[in-house]
């Protein structure tokens, strides 16, 4: 399940495909924080695609329990996949993000009830805040926006489908810009998309000048 020969880079390189937007993303990052920030995403961009990715859920479904195994060896020091040795590291709450992925099967189906996923992605999304917390070092994580850190995972489903209702809803949840600087500008891009998908109806890379003001902005918030 760790991909065999496949390297952490080609995990970050099939990430980088998906979110050609990074390129200008990491120029704003500072330089040693910058490969644990693609692996991260990578990983994330991992988990989601299990979670909703393919038309067949089985396989997604048994990724996410290797990957609920994997994490939870993180948390004890050891290790298998490749995006590893530049995350796992860091002492992070690998074992709650570990048990946050347990609720991601229940929001595979695509329904038309958004508040039932964002209360079912909370623990997750906490996890999440409070690893990139330790992984870039931004300090604790206030508990209390847990509903906003839901809202992000949403945003992804509603890239993964194409669904405008979805992103509608996700931009009128959407955070304020908070966290650490590798997740303010992840939300920049992610929004734009969002944004894109009901301009257009269609998910493409989010492009052009105003991109790179939206970086910029993210970056210095």
């Amino acid at each position: 399940m760790s991909g065999g020969a496949e390297s952490g880079e080609a995990f970050i390189a099939k990430w980088r495909a998906r979110w050609p937007e990074w390129r200008i993303g990491q120029g704003f990052v500072a330089p040693d924080e910058r490969a644990r920030t693609e692996a991260w995403f990578a990983l994330l961009d991992e988990l989601t695609d299990a979670a909703w990715g393919g038309a067949d859920p089985s396989p997604g479904l048994a990724k996410l329990a290797w990957w609920q195994d994997e994490l939870q060896g993180w948390a004890k020091g050891a290790r298998r996949h490749p995006l590893a040795p530049v995350l796992q590291r860091a002492d992070a709450p690998w074992q709650t993000l570990a048990l946050g992925l347990r609720t991601l099967p229940a929001t595979r189906e695509h329904i038309d009830d958004p508040a039932r996923d964002l209360t079912a992605l909370r623990d997750l999304g906490l996890a999440i805040d409070a690893c990139e917390a330790r992984l870039f070092d931004a300090g604790v994580v206030p508990g209390a926006e847990a509903g906003l850190s839901a809202t992000r995972l949403l945003a992804a489903k509603a890239c993964l489908y194409a669904d405008d209702a979805l992103a509608r809803t996700c931009l009128q949840r959407w955070p304020l810009r908070r966290g650490p600087r590798p997740r303010r500008i992840a939300d920049a891009i992610l929004r734009a998309r969002l944004q894109g998908l009901l301009r257009t109806g269609d998910v493409r890379p989010a492009v052009g000048p105003t991109l790179v003001w939206r970086v910029w902005r993210a970056a210095r918030a």
